[in-house]
């Protein structure tokens, strides 16, 4: 039953991989599509990790790291790149 379970995560976090890049392809604003993007591939890239630390549980402290590093990184990076886009970046 593990497995079944740890499968699904691990499948609907490739789903949020490809849903978030679909996001690329629409008629919306550059930020809205890197938002799309930069949400759906944290959550995608976290259930994968979810599922594997199921499957692999003795991996733990390598996996809860992976899932700190993910949630820290992407924050940042879409606050830079929100930081970026604003005029007084562009000012400066």
């Amino acid at each position: 039953m593990i497995i079944f379970i740890s499968y699904t995560f691990i499948c609907i976090g490739i789903f949020f991989w490809f849903w978030g890049t679909w996001h690329l392809v629409s008629n919306r604003s550059v930020l809205f599509k890197l938002h799309g993007l930069s949400v759906a591939d944290t959550l995608g890239s976290m259930l994968i990790i979810i599922g594997l630390l199921m499957k692999i549980p003795s991996e733990w402290p390598l996996l809860i790291l992976g899932i700190i590093s993910l949630a820290i990184w992407n924050t940042m990076l879409g606050y830079v790149i929100a930081y970026c886009s604003t005029e007084e970046a562009k000012n400066e």
